[in-house]
């Protein structure tokens, strides 16, 4: 194949919808945030541990909340990974090599994220919290097989693909294989939920745990918002390159 293009977009890149593909991305990023925050504002149970302790924070949540967190996820998500191709068509003008890593990505994103591990997990949840009224002392064993079962395979998936995704997109830019400055690598999913996972750190709390639910909505938020707010220096980074590329001829 002599040409990145395979899936019939153009080389020269279009800032006007690459922007707009990121703000949709932006928005999709909220949505599925107040989504996450919906699961997750709670606390837990300090009297008890492990996984026991870590689901005990959802049971005093309404069915409707988890159906709601559930439901901004499952569009969401794959409106999220939709919006991606903006960063692909950066990373595509100047390396097949990393665009088709990075695409390979978006791909996995799109099939494993929202049916394979958001709404199973919000199912987990669910099944967890209506145990515990039925059969209390058979409530911990069942939801531990059903995510075994259900969710474990596709959360497996879901993360190597993710790690194709973040790692390619970090080696394009850190490379200047993109028209956008090397530094903003740091505009990655892998940075912002690191940074949300930090406030684990802090005592714990109600809006502490929601934030922390929402660790990778948060991080597609800072990739699609630090890239929009830097584009200005990768347009005129891309027109100088033009340019050089005229007077060269």
């Amino acid at each position: 194949m002599d040409s990145y293009n395979d899936i019939g977009i153009d080389k020269t890149l279009d800032w006007q919808r690459i922007r707009k593909l990121m703000l949709i991305g932006m928005l999709a990023g909220c949505m599925v945030m107040v989504g996450d925050m919906l699961l997750g504002w709670g606390v837990h149970d300090p009297a008890k541990s492990g996984l026991e302790g870590f689901l005990s924070a959802y049971l005093n949540i309404p069915d409707r909340r988890i159906f709601w967190s559930a439901f901004l996820g499952l569009i969401g998500i794959p409106l999220e990974a939709l919006c991606y191709f903006a960063v692909y068509r950066l990373i595509a003008s100047r390396s097949m090599h990393y665009a088709h890593m990075y695409r390979s990505g978006i791909f996995g994103y799109l099939i494993f994220a929202a049916c394979g591990v958001h709404v199973p997990c919000l199912a987990s949840v669910f099944v967890y919290k209506h145990l515990m009224e039925a059969a209390p002392e058979k409530a911990l064993e069942l939801t531990w097989r059903f995510g075994l079962y259900f969710l474990l395979p596709a959360m497996i998936l879901f993360f190597i693909f993710w790690a194709v995704h973040s790692y390619a997109q970090i080696a394009a830019f850190a490379k200047g294989l993109t028209p956008y400055p090397r530094w903003c690598w740091i505009f990655c999913m892998p940075v912002g939920q690191a940074v949300t996972m930090l406030l684990k750190f802090t005592p714990e709390s109600a809006l502490r745990n929601a934030l922390t639910a929402g660790w990778i909505s948060i991080g597609n938020i800072w990739m699609m918002g630090g890239l929009l707010i830097t584009m200005k220096y990768a347009q005129r980074g891309s027109v100088r390159s033009a340019n050089e590329g005229k007077d060269g001829g």
